[in-house]
């Protein structure tokens, strides 16, 4: 009995420690497979990804607020047509005012990748790359996998059929995931580092090689799992981004290396 006893306190040190290594706010996700919807070769069909730390939350209008107050080139007033367009953070009242349309628990939106990866950079992270967002994402409140999980998955479309203009719910309202980690679905959709990564020039699809079927209809001939719609939508959508567009439903959360912690 004791030995037994010893042994569950011995468990109860170890997640007490594995909780200490965490940043504030941060989750430690992975290591684990990602499965890309077009894999990289015909025989590489998952993606090894390190741990990595991830913000249990997006980043909310206070905590951009507190960021632009510090940084002057990033305000709204202030900022260059280079990193942002017309419409960077277009929501806040005044530059440095945040008024009755930007909840202060609310995701900032209208941020350019350009302003979000300040942002990171400043708190001494960066954006995740897409398969690291991709595999926190894959979980569902209590497997670290649930992309053949049909109810979850439904659950995630029922989210894109909605309007994209209706108001947005306040961060950390929702269920943590497998890794503790919430509102990767449901509330906006969020930069990646590599957000363009699915994007190749027009040389290799006049070259006829593999990367010409994520083109156009074709592309779904080349996907690993042709009932993954979700996927689709996201690639699609994070295709469509230019590094200095702001979107009314698109935020950003930051991550770490390990060994940045």
């Amino acid at each position: 009995m004791k030995r037994v006893v010893f042994f569950i306190a011995m468990i109860g040190v170890c997640i007490v420690a594995e909780a200490e290594v965490s940043p504030p706010n941060m989750s430690r996700v992975g290591p684990g497979p990602y499965r890309p919807l077009y894999p990289p070769t015909d025989k590489e069909k998952e993606i090894a990804v390190d741990a990595f730390f991830l913000d249990r939350r997006p980043v909310t209008n206070t905590e951009f607020l507190a960021f632009v107050r510090e940084n002057a080139k990033w305000r709204r007033d202030k900022i260059s047509g280079l990193f942002a367009d017309e419409r960077y953070l277009s929501h806040w009242t005044g530059s440095l005012d945040l008024g009755p349309g930007a909840d202060a628990e609310q995701p900032v939106t209208f941020v350019s990748w350009f302003a979000a990866k300040a942002y990171c950079e400043s708190r001494g992270g960066r954006l995740p790359y897409e398969a690291e967002w991709e595999l926190a994402a894959a979980a569902n409140e209590s497997s670290a996998d649930a992309k053949d999980d049909p109810v979850w998955q439904r659950r995630i479309l029922d989210w894109y059929s909605k309007p994209a203009g209706r108001p947005l719910g306040k961060v950390g309202r929702s269920v943590p995931n497998y890794w503790g980690v919430f509102d990767l679905h449901g509330l906006i959709w969020e930069w990646v580092y590599d957000y363009n990564a699915a994007l190749v020039g027009g040389d290799n699809r006049e070259q006829g090689g593999t990367e010409k079927l994520r083109f156009c209809g074709t592309g779904a001939l080349k996907a690993s799992d042709k009932n993954k719609y979700a996927d689709f939508m996201r690639i699609a959508f994070r295709s469509s981004l230019e590094a200095r567009y702001t979107v009314g439903h698109l935020g950003f959360r930051c991550a770490r290396d390990l060994e940045d912690k």
